[in-house]
């Protein structure tokens, strides 16, 4: 199944070199990665290979989310998805908006962001968001002492 997603990071205040970004400082708490999933293999394949980055940390960086997958400074809290065949990140981070990190994981499109920012648990909040796009979500949280959860 094609679609969107966000990841769900949660992490200590630090400060990241973010590839072509450069070094960002990053508030401890909550963020919210905003991605598609429209390619070959759909949600499984993609949103699979963030949690697997995430587990391992031992694959090398390719895109911006990879470098907070990758820092110990982060923790993947579980995912919120919801399948489309249309391009409807943006829509889903314009219904997310607030505090964000400029520039972050928005090279092919006209966004501010794809990642933003929460002081407190955002997965309620999240599903809201894809509600208010006509989007129906399912959420997997990590379940720590037993491996990931995939979509």
């Amino acid at each position: 199944m094609k679609g969107i997603y966000c990841l769900i990071l949660r992490n200590d205040a630090c400060d990241l070199d973010v590839g072509r970004l450069g070094p960002v400082n990053f508030r401890g708490g909550w963020h919210i990665y905003v991605g598609s999933a429209l390619g070959p293999g759909g949600l499984p394949a993609r949103v699979g290979r963030h949690f697997r980055l995430a587990t391992e940390k031992d694959r090398p960086a390719r895109w911006h989310i990879d470098r907070l997958l990758l820092s110990p400074a982060f923790s993947l809290e579980g995912a919120v998805c919801g399948g489309t065949e249309d391009r409807l990140e943006c829509r889903l981070a314009d219904a997310i908006g607030g505090e964000r990190v400029p520039s972050f994981g928005c090279t092919d499109c006209a966004c501010d962001s794809h990642l933003f920012y929460r002081p407190a648990d955002p997965f309620d909040e999240i599903t809201q968001a894809f509600d208010a796009i006509g989007i129906s979500a399912g959420t997997r949280k990590t379940n720590k002492g037993e491996g990931y959860l995939l979509v």
